[in-house]
């Protein structure tokens, strides 16, 4: 599945194969191919913490991402920090017409491995603020509260980026790691067009949000989308499909992902060019109905949620 017979001649049209998993329009309007990228781990370290470690390989994944079609890229302040969406700006900008740059804040990083939410309105504007000026933009396309703040009323948080929002800093808001009933009660506030939650083949506790998106329109982002652990095992269902299709296994996870819902964006982030073209050739694995659920058969009934 590599790009390479697709560009076997100068003459030959460009190779996007990110639009092969079709579009979905965020908040109704704004359109991105589904197949996106996530750029936490161009940051340094684990857990994004300090500058890349090669940042001219850094900057050719994100140019590639670009070339291969990818318009949705997510980041967030807390990367780095503040590191990412630097790097976003001085390697992409000025910007393709189609490119989203979403990105997130409202957490705070005092350590490579702490994270604190921080909701307090005054310091949600300073985010969008040095966001806007770190992205080079005028005005953010998709703003999502990276945690909610349990300090702090959520009403008073989503209405700080609701008042944003009218003064022409955000487009969208979206939400991040969130249940039902924290997305009804900002949407008491504001409307609320996307929900990045943790949800992978191995861990769908969050189907009911899953379900909830889908029946308003919402997006529904996952991050860490590609953790199979021991579902990709020798002899498995996921394993057999990759196979039989001459893909891998993270390859089929991600086709699983495109499938299971129209409302889902799959953000699967890597800091090298050969992982990303695998990922983003996903787009073109179409699974059948029984490869399908073959493959969701496989998670045991206690890492998927009922659903409401």
């Amino acid at each position: 599945m590599s790009d390479s017979a697709h560009a076997s001649s100068p003459d030959a049209m460009p190779y996007h194969p990110a639009g092969a998993a079709g579009r979905f329009l965020i908040g109704g309007d704004l359109p991105v191919n589904r197949l996106g990228f996530g750029a936490m781990r161009l940051a340094g370290g684990q857990w994004s913490w300090g500058p890349p470690a090669d940042e001219n390989a850094a900057r050719y994944v994100l140019q590639r991402a670009v070339d291969l079609g990818v318009t949705f890229i997510d980041t967030a302040d807390a990367y780095g920090p503040n590191v990412v969406e630097d790097l976003i700006r001085t390697t992409l900008a000025p910007y393709p017409d189609d490119l989203v740059v979403a990105t997130k804040g409202g957490q705070t990083r005092s350590g490579w491995d702490k994270w604190e939410p921080v909701g307090r309105p005054e310091y949600l504007r300073q985010c969008v603020a040095m966001s806007l000026q770190r992205l080079g933009v005028e005005r953010i396309d998709l703003y999502q509260l990276h945690r909610i703040d349990e300090q702090v009323p959520l009403e008073d948080q989503i209405g700080a980026l609701a008042e944003m929002q009218q003064a022409g800093w955000i487009r969208h808001i979206g939400l991040s790691e969130v249940g039902v009933d924290e997305i009804t009660a900002a949407q008491a506030v504001a409307p609320i067009t996307s929900v990045q939650n943790l949800y992978n083949l191995g861990n769908r506790m969050h189907e009911p949000v899953l379900e909830h998106c889908e029946q308003n329109g919402i997006a529904f982002i996952p991050w860490f989308p590609m953790a199979m652990g021991r579902l990709a095992k020798e002899n498995s269902p996921l394993a057999g499909v990759a196979a039989s299709r001459g893909a891998t296994p993270a390859q089929v996870a991600l086709a699983w992902l495109l499938r299971r819902s129209p409302v889902m964006i799959p953000i699967p982030g890597t800091s090298s060019v050969r992982h990303l073209e695998q990922n983003i050739a996903a787009a073109e694995l179409d699974l059948s109905d029984q490869e399908f659920a073959d493959i969701a058969a496989m998670v045991p009934d206690q890492h998927v949620a009922s659903r409401s």
